[in-house]
């Protein structure tokens, strides 16, 4: 990415989310950011001043979507690349218990996901090759509820992404899934090694891999609370 974008980033909050946003604002471009408020993102606001929109973030919730696209809208009039975040834990309520944690993470990315792609897709398909990138850890890509049966997008979040390229691509919008290696679908035939990636050079690699817009990329990482913090 050369030239300047407009990018809207979910899970902003801390870990990959957090490192894309700085990535991208340094290499100059306008990004959107849904992230719990912190000090960090405020001092990137500062910093930054308009070229970083900060937007509601408990995207799980319609309303707050339709906020964030809104806003967006107003400063921007498109979108040139969405990144959705759906590892992120932003959208635990306080009072989750442990046995229910995978599941309340899965299914609320699953809504996030679900409402950020239908209500930026207008944004996207006025952008400049635009382009959505969702991003998946071991927990979020779970198969829930049928695991043994067949996997689609019922009871898949990345499955569920797949089965909107189609649709994407008839607006012109690229879309690219990272996550971990599946056993029921297989991405590559080399074998995915756990890497120590970091937040920040997991959100260069991701980058400097974004312009080809690869349909698949398998991130396998040794540290998922490094990438992925837990928030409670």
């Amino acid at each position: 990415m050369i030239n300047s974008r407009s990018f809207w980033v979910t899970g902003a909050s801390n870990g990959l989310g957090l490192a894309l946003v700085e990535r991208m604002l340094d290499e100059g471009h306008r990004v959107a950011a849904s992230g719990k408020d912190s000090a960090v993102l405020e001092a990137l606001r500062a910093r930054y001043g308009s070229q970083l929109l900060q937007v509601p973030w408990g995207l799980h919730d319609e309303q707050q979507v339709t906020d964030a696209c809104q806003q967006i809208c107003h400063a921007w009039c498109s979108l040139d690349g969405l990144i959705i975040n759906t590892g992120t834990s932003d959208y635990l309520p306080d009072n989750v218990g442990d046995s229910e944690l995978i599941e309340t993470i899965v299914t609320t990315n699953q809504l996030a996901a679900e409402h950020c792609l239908s209500k930026a897709l207008p944004l996207l398909a006025k952008g400049q090759s635009p382009q959505v990138m969702a991003l998946f850890n071991r927990y979020s890509a779970l198969q829930l509820f049928a695991p043994t049966q067949v996997t689609a997008g019922w009871n898949n979040l990345p499955q569920w992404m797949r089965e909107q390229r189609k649709a994407l691509e008839q607006q012109g919008v690229a879309l690219t899934i990272v996550g971990p290696q599946s056993l029921k679908v297989t991405v590559t035939s080399a074998q995915a090694i756990p890497e120590e990636w970091t937040p920040g050079s997991a959100a260069e690699e991701l980058l400097r891999r974004w312009p080809q817009a690869e349909p698949e990329l398998v991130l396998e990482t040794l540290e998922l609370s490094s990438l992925w913090p837990l928030t409670r």
